[in-house]
């Protein structure tokens, strides 16, 4: 199923959780043209709708033939070069894998085997992760209360329309599920590297943002490739965060504040005695 390049890779997976820019990444390393064409085109729920606009058969009364779903991700999501690159967010490789076994049962259990038997035996792996989680939770957090995940963008399908819940709201509780999903998601990835062996090109999302250029040139020399002469590297995704973002971080560090002013609050007064008239 794969197909030659002239490139030093066949496949490249950026691996990542929710909220690292992820999405941002995916259209500057588009706009190279060299370096495929990006997206997350293998989440479960996401199946019917790509489906769809690749015109692979999936309806409730006909399943989807995962092999010719697979053969139309790989179709569109190469450049002429024949580089094919695809996100993966934790969990969403286990997802792939399940698939992917019943194609090639002489594989099961073995996830990297089994991606090497369907998108190359030369893959590489991009692992993006995010410094300050906590801006990462509330960012996450947001998105989900508002279901906006990226501003701009080349088309993906996975969210953006938004609409789910115009206000969002501050929840402690929410923040602090997230960064324990955070947390166990990232230790998930470095496992799964440590597992298969793989030496990922890390990449911090705060260099990212400082720098998208230079962050883009650096996963190019990773993948050995070379921008195109004449060619420049283009966003395509805008920036969300806010001050309301700032605002709901710095109001998730001073719980210890808040209880200490609300312990300083007097007590109520004592009934007066009663008068003796």
């Amino acid at each position: 199923m794969t197909k030659p390049t002239n490139a030093d890779t066949d496949t490249y997976f950026i691996c990542a959780t929710p909220r690292t820019g992820s999405s941002l990444l995916l259209g500057l390393l588009d706009s190279t043209g060299v370096a495929g064409h990006p997206q997350a085109y293998f989440r479960m729920p996401d199946e019917a709708a790509w489906s769809e606009r690749w015109g692979v058969a999936h309806t409730p009364q006909e399943a989807l033939d995962y092999a010719e779903f697979v053969r139309a991700a790989l179709r569109e999501g190469r450049t002429g070069n024949g580089v094919f690159g695809a996100k993966l967010m934790w969990g969403t490789h286990a997802e792939l894998a399940t698939r992917l076994a019943r194609l090639h049962p002489d594989l099961t259990g073995d996830e990297l085997g089994l991606l090497k038997r369907e998108f190359g035996t030369r893959i590489r792996f991009v692992y993006l992760r995010r410094d300050d989680v906590l801006a990462q939770a509330v960012s996450w957090l947001r998105a989900e209360q508002t279901g906006v995940w990226f501003v701009g963008g080349k088309g993906e399908i996975g969210g953006g329309a938004g609409g789910i819940d115009a206000q969002p709201r501050f929840d402690r509780d929410a923040v602090t599920r997230l960064l324990r999903t955070i947390e166990e998601h990232n230790a998930g990835w470095e496992r799964w590297f440590e597992a298969y062996g793989i030496q990922p090109h890390r990449i911090r999302y705060e260099d990212l943002s400082a720098d998208p250029h230079a962050v883009t040139h650096g996963v190019l020399d990773f993948l050995g490739l070379a921008l195109p002469t004449g060619r420049r590297i283009t966003p395509s995704h805008r920036r969300q965060a806010d001050r309301l973002n700032q605002e709901w971080a710095e109001r998730y560090r001073r719980p210890a504040e808040v209880t200490a002013s609300k312990s300083k609050v007097p007590p109520p007064s004592p009934p007066s005695p009663p008068s003796s008239s």
